[in-house]
């Protein structure tokens, strides 16, 4: 399977997540793990007050 790169702004990842939250979490619960998974290691050494947001919202969508 071929794959992509995206680059997003923290801001347009949020949108991203909030869009997908509007479907049927059976249907995406996959891509947001791998979005997530992707996100976390790019702003694990990040330290910045919207890194952090952005891996709360992760988070708390995830737990849903």
């Amino acid at each position: 399977m071929k794959k992509i790169q995206l680059s997003v702004t923290v801001e347009e990842g949020n949108l991203i997540f909030k869009g997908l939250s509007k479907l049927p979490f059976e249907e995406v619960y996959e891509l947001i793990g791998k979005l997530n998974e992707q996100a976390n290691h790019q702003l694990r050494d990040g330290s910045g007050s919207d890194q952090k947001n952005l891996r709360d919202k992760l988070d708390n969508f995830l737990d849903q």
